[in-house]
């Protein structure tokens, strides 16, 4: 199966197709290195078939965004959000998504609240099977869905960044695992979903964000969240 990625627009891509830094950020966040982990650039630079150079720069641009640490004469490394930071970046993430799930309520009958239906179903599917990794999928794109569905461009500009700063994937994967995790942030899903449905924007509001602190507390008590 052909691998693809979703963009902060919503659209569908094969990931051979994307920017060589979108690709780079894409390899980082899926999991293949773990915090900590040592990111190699002649490894990147044979597996996009690019030179050095432009593996060097695409690391740069991914150190300011806070998933790498470049080390001078020692090498480049996938970084993990301090306990600060996540605590902060949920704290953003609550309020972004919060305003999000407001804003879609406000909308009324949209191609979203289609495709949230259908993403609730399978999620039901995935907690059944007990399958974290396509739980984890789900979850992104119920999250995204709505932050499009808010129909505001400068609110997804600024979550994906911060999306991408808090490696919220593997922080799902991470909690998946929690017992009744996920049949918890299912029924979550489905109550925002039902204010949304219903216009109540201020219910869809608290919802979404009862659901990303619910979210928070899971991460910020995981014994592999950094304590510093």
């Amino acid at each position: 199966m052909q691998e693809t990625f979703t963009t902060e627009q919503g659209l569908t891509v094969p990931v051979h197709d994307l920017p060589l830094l979108d690709r780079v950020r894409t390899l980082i966040l899926g999991g293949d290195f773990p915090p900590g982990a040592p990111v190699s650039e002649v490894f990147l630079a044979q597996e996009f078939d690019v030179s050095r150079t432009p593996i060097r720069e695409a690391l740069k641009q991914l150190q300011h965004e806070g998933l790498v640490e470049i080390r001078p004469k020692v090498g480049t490394f996938v970084r993990e959000p301090t306990r600060r930071e996540i605590v902060e970046l949920f704290q953003l993430k609550e309020s972004f998504e919060g305003l999000a799930a407001g804003l879609l309520a406000r909308r009324g009958p949209v191609r979203e609240l289609a495709v949230l239906e259908r993403n609730l179903e399978e999620s039901d599917e995935a907690a059944a099977s007990g399958d974290a990794e396509r739980y984890a999928a789900l979850v992104h794109e119920f999250h995204q869905t709505i932050i499009l569905g808010a129909d505001n461009n400068k609110l997804t500009e600024h979550y994906g960044r911060l999306m991408n700063q808090l490696a919220y994937h593997r922080l799902v994967l991470r909690t998946a695992g929690h017992p009744g995790r996920i049949i918890a942030s299912t029924a979550e899903h489905r109550t925002v979903l039902e204010m949304i449905k219903d216009k109540d924007h201020f219910g869809a509001e608290a919802a979404m964000r009862n659901h990303v602190y619910a979210s928070s507390r899971e991460v910020l008590t995981d014994s592999r969240t950094r304590n510093d």
